[in-house]
């Protein structure tokens, strides 16, 4: 009773602190065999501790998210990088320089080709415009002759193809001075007019074979070009292990300028064969008009028994 009333004197904050030094070393002292006792101390009765847990330490958590940090290791890696740009110049020189071989002397000889038909085109082009216009005017002249004499007054010395006819039978009339038939000095100046007439023809049609040629071979060569290319094409894409367009397209792009040039210098000679071709048989049969006049002066000055041209320049001498 006294220890009692002794308390009951205190304040009560001192008896707060009074139970709390009896309970709290009380309530370690509990504690403290549980913490410290190992999990095997146990008895085979005792139920399962409860105050050892399974989750791991939280110093161990790192490891625990390492594949997290390793996650970009497992990303694919990036393909090995491909320039996507064309590799060469696709413009006419570039793709002949970067071109084989084979390829840049196809494209050589087609462009000597081409400039060989335009050669030839401008030459033959002047050649039978002037001849024609010749022809045209002697045939003029011709038809307005009397006679074979007055025909060689007008066309003195004509270097062309109607001054040759001219000439050959003058020379038949003076060969033919003793042998008067008229059918037979006929025939021989006709065989000496159709031999001329054949030789300008030949003359004429000098180059059109060059032109036949490069329009009938041309496409040809061109194609050859084109399968060396893609050939090199392919075996590029075989090398490289690839189909992108920027190793197939060079190749290929080089092997159709080798079927253009073909193209460019075919077309053109084929067209303008075709043009000679009519102008030719337009020359030829001006030639003929021409010879038939020379063939129709001669009949006439037979037929009128006139002395020849020939025999007045030049008379035959008289043996004493």
């Amino acid at each position: 009773m006294k220890f009692c009333n002794t308390l009951i004197r205190f304040q009560p904050a001192s008896a707060a602190m009074l139970v709390a030094m009896v309970v709290l070393p009380a309530l370690a002292f509990a504690q403290a065999p549980a913490a410290s006792a190992p999990p095997a101390a146990a008895g085979p009765g005792a139920p399962p501790a409860v105050a050892t847990p399974t989750v791991p330490p939280v110093p161990n958590a790192p490891a625990a998210q390492a594949p997290v940090t390793s996650a970009p290791a497992t990303t694919p890696a990036p393909a090995p990088e491909i320039t996507l740009k064309l590799p060469r110049d696709l413009s006419p020189w570039g793709m002949f320089l970067a071109a084989d071989i084979v390829v840049k002397a196809v494209m050589i000889g087609l462009v000597f080709a081409s400039l060989l038909t335009w050669t030839i085109w401008f030459a033959k082009v002047i050649e039978l415009i002037a001849a024609r216009r010749r022809l045209r005017a002697t045939i003029t002249v011709l038809s307005e002759a009397r006679s074979l004499a007055d025909c060689i007054a007008r066309l003195p010395e004509r270097d062309d193809a109607a001054g040759a006819l001219i000439r050959a039978a003058e020379t038949e009339l003076g060969l033919s001075a003793d042998a008067l038939d008229p059918v037979g000095v006929k025939e021989r100046i006709v065989s000496r007019l159709e031999r001329i007439e054949a030789a300008a023809g030949r003359r004429m049609i000098r180059g059109t074979g060059v032109l036949a040629t490069v329009g009938a071979t041309a496409p040809f060569i061109g194609l050859f070009g084109t399968v060396w290319g893609i050939m090199n094409s392919f075996i590029g894409i075989s090398k490289s292990h690839t189909t992108n367009l920027a190793v197939v397209a060079p190749g290929i792009a080089e092997a159709l300028l080798a079927t253009a040039l073909g193209l460019v210098a075919a077309i053109p000679a084929v067209v303008m064969y075709n043009v000679f071709s009519r102008w030719i048989a337009s020359f030829r049969a001006l030639q003929a008009d021409a010879a038939a006049e020379v063939l129709r002066l001669v009949s006439r000055d037979l037929d009128r028994g006139a002395l020849r041209p020939v025999e007045r320049r030049r008379p035959m001498p008289v043996a004493e």
